[in-house]
C-alpha cells in the first residue's frame, strides 16, 4: 500500500475512534435538555439596590433551579444581604432544597428540605424541625419561570412553610406567607416580569431585565 493511502487510512480511522469516544462520553455525560437564565434588579424607592438571578436546568426526570439574590441598601446602617437557593425537583415532586442568607457576608440562617423516601427531613439552623408528610409540587422559587394558573398554595424553601397563592386576574397573583407578608407577581406570557415584595423590614421590588 502506498505511503500516501496508507496515512490517509490511519487518519479516517482516527477520526471514527474520536467520534465514538465523543458519543461514548456524551452519553454519560449528556447536555441538559433545556437551560433557562433570568435577570432581576432589586428596586426599593425607585434605586436600584441589587440584583436577582435565577437558572432552571432539566435533565432527563430531573430538574434543577438555582437562584442568588444580592441586596445592598442602607437601613439606619449599610447591610448587605445575600440568599442562594438550590433546589431540586425530580418527577415533579421536590427532592432537596437548600437556603443559605447572609449578612454582610457572614451565615444568618440555613433551611435544608429533603425527601428521605416517607417524609420530607426539615432542618432549620442545625435543629431538626418536623417532618413534612405530603409531598410537594410546587415550590416559591418556580414563581420565577412560569405563571402559577390553577396553583392555590407553593412551598417557602426558606421558611419550609406552606404559602397561600390567590390569583389576583390579568395575569397577577398574590402570594402571602406564613406570617402574613404579602407579595404580588405579574406576568407576561407566563414568565414573570415584575413583583413587589414585602421583606418585613424593607419593601422592594424585583423587575425583569432580560430573558
Amino acid at each position: 500500500m502506498p505511503e500516501r493511502t496508507f496515512a490517509k487510512t490511519i487518519t479516517i480511522t482516527m477520526i471514527w475512534n474520536l467520534i465514538f469516544i465523543n458519543l461514548f462520553v456524551f452519553s454519560l455525560n449528556p447536555i441538559s435538555i433545556s437551560d433557562k437564565t433570568l435577570h432581576f434588579d432589586i428596586v426599593h424607592k425607585n434605586n436600584i439596590v441589587g440584583d436577582l438571578i435565577a437558572s432552571k436546568r432539566v435533565f432527563d426526570s430531573k430538574t434543577y433551579y438555582e437562584s442568588s439574590t444580592t441586596i445592598k441598601t442602607k437601613i439606619i446602617r449599610e447591610f448587605s444581604v445575600n440568599y442562594t437557593y438550590n433546589v431540586q425537583f425530580y418527577n415533579e415532586n421536590l427532592e432537596k432544597a437548600d437556603v443559605h442568607i447572609t449578612v454582610n457576608d457572614k451565615p444568618h440562617a440555613e433551611t435544608l428540605t429533603k425527601w428521605n423516601n416517607t417524609n420530607y427531613q426539615i432542618v432549620k439552623d442545625n435543629t431538626v424541625e418536623n417532618p413534612i408528610n405530603k409531598t410537594i409540587n410546587y415550590a416559591t422559587i418556580q414563581l420565577y419561570f412560569k405563571e402559577p394558573k390553577n396553583i392555590k398554595s407553593c412551598y417557602s424553601e426558606q421558611d419550609a412553610s406552606f404559602n397561600t397563592i390567590v390569583s389576583m386576574g390579568d395575569h397577577v397573583y398574590k402570594k402571602v406567607n406564613s406570617k402574613g407578608n404579602e407579595n404580588l407577581y405579574f406576568y407576561e406570557k407566563g414568565t414573570l416580569k415584575k413583583a413587589t415584595i414585602d421583606g418585613g423590614l424593607i419593601k422592594f421590588e424585583i423587575i425583569s431585565t432580560r430573558i
